[in-house]
């Protein structure tokens, strides 16, 4: 934690942060739950000068390790949203997916979450695994509405090299349409469908900072920051973090590429495109998708119609 405290003061003043510049904290990658909550208190104390009387504070949890205890001690510390991977209610499909927890963990999990006074309360989805049907994600999708939750993701199964089940991507299923109709099941529960993969009554306000590339320092092995046109990348090993927190390699991003990055990320949710960023042939072509009702426009906003084509119609933007 000693190398985590002095990255932090290091980019708290490349950032050069003030009172009230924090908007909102995001303790996640990894596994979070599994380190004791006090273990966080020297981070918390360092930021607590810079947060606003309102942030949004929130932790990843896995079920298994998020005891009652851990959830009580980072609600002590200022954490007011929880986010847990939850993946499915089903406990073979838990088995199959490598999950270390069941589907009682859960709910428990959950339970006393909301029972320890979290103001938010996250859980995540996982479909188009091998032998996903509708019957089954219904049943997690009715599971989840059961519990005190304001918001849920749902992620298609995407299969990554140097992952458990690269070895077997015949455990992805390819059904277009499923994601369709999953999206449909949870907004007609009466959460609003506000990027690809995210709904709630309430909207995270650390996914929307990212999505409207605001500002952002990361902490940790690996953990990406952003500020203006530029990304800080810290080591990925844990042992030469440890070593030298403070050695960040530097990525500038071009002003092109900043575009390009505002286009797909505002296609993909309700953050939108504003008009004055698109050239005159990108607002030509933005104008001719809402003319065939692919986009909409609004106060000086192009807004996307349908997420799950958010990239197709970002590339003919582009051009």
């Amino acid at each position: 934690m000693q190398a985590l405290s002095r990255q932090l003061e290091f980019e708290l003043e490349r950032f050069d942060a003030k009172a009230g510049d924090i908007e909102s904290v995001f303790v996640g990658g990894g596994t979070p739950s599994t380190v004791d909550a006090d273990m966080y208190a020297a981070t918390f104390d360092l930021i607590a000068p810079y947060l606003q009387d309102n942030a949004e504070i929130t932790t990843e949890a896995n079920p298994n390790s998020a005891s009652a205890k851990w959830l009580s001690g980072m609600r002590e510390l200022g954490v007011n949203r929880v986010s847990f991977g939850v993946q499915s209610f089903d406990d073979g499909k838990l088995k199959a997916l490598n999950r270390a927890h069941n589907s009682t963990q859960a709910k428990e999990a959950i339970i006393n979450a909301d029972k320890l006074g979290f103001e938010h309360i996250s859980l995540d989805l996982i479909y188009n695994f091998q032998g996903d049907s509708k019957e089954l994600l219904k049943s997690d999708i009715d599971q989840a509405f059961e519990l005190p939750i304001d918001h849920l993701s749902a992620y298609e199964l995407t299969i990554e090299q140097n992952t458990p089940f690269y070895a077997t991507p015949q455990a992805k299923q390819d059904d277009e349409e499923l994601a369709f109709w999953v999206a449909e099941e949870i907004t007609h529960r009466g959460f609003e469908h506000y990027e690809i993969s995210n709904f709630g009554k309430y909207q995270s306000r650390h996914n929307r900072g990212y999505w409207m590339l605001k500002d952002y320092i990361g902490i940790g092995a690996g953990a990406v920051g952003f500020r203006q046109n530029e990304r800080y990348y810290p080591q990925t090993n844990i042992e030469a973090f440890i070593q030298d927190p403070l050695k960040v390699s530097v990525e500038h991003l071009s002003s092109n590429e900043i575009l390009t990055e505002k286009i797909f990320l505002g296609l993909r949710s309700n953050i939108g495109i504003q008009q004055d960023i698109l050239n005159n042939d990108m607002q030509q072509r933005a104008k001719i998708a809402v003319n065939e009702d692919k986009l909409t426009y609004r106060d000086g906003y192009f807004y996307n119609k349908n997420y799950f084509i958010s990239d197709e119609i970002a590339l003919y933007l582009l051009g």
